[in-house]
């Protein structure tokens, strides 16, 4: 599924697009992902069950990825827009194409970041339940 969002930028979810190399020179400079391995990243696209990239004129400027039991609940994780597209909406359009355009819509997200908080609030992210238990990495 593609969506087009004008001035050369368009949402797409084939992952035979995804540009594996841009994705991880990105996300191994963020907080969440530092020195994640290459291999590593292209496992988890592989696995992933819907991978979005967000592109202008054919280059990879943004990303995310979904993973899901296709039923209940659907993680978002990897989110990014380069940041010299940043403060266009973009973010706001591949988070919309992520969650609300998705095949998993109805399940329960779930997601962890240390920011962009008002974003996520915009698709009903909010503050754990006191139901939501988490074991954090070894």
């Amino acid at each position: 599924m593609t969506r087009d969002l004008g001035d050369g930028f368009e949402l797409d979810d084939d992952p035979a697009r995804i540009d594996r190399e841009a994705v991880h020179g990105f996300l191994t400079t963020s907080y969440w992902a530092e020195g994640r391995p290459r291999e590593v990243q292209d496992a988890l696209v592989e696995s992933s069950q819907r991978v979005v990239g967000l592109y202008r004129e054919g280059r990879q400027v943004g990303f995310s990825r979904t993973v899901t039991d296709g039923q209940i609940h659907a993680y978002l994780a990897d989110v990014y827009v380069l940041p010299e597209f940043r403060g266009r909406g973009l973010g706001v359009e591949l988070v919309r194409f992520s969650v609300e355009e998705s095949p998993f819509a109805d399940c329960r997200w779930l997601l962890h970041t240390a920011d962009a908080h008002g974003l996520y609030r915009r698709f009903g992210f909010g503050a754990p339940s006191d139901r939501l238990l988490e074991r954090p990495r070894t």
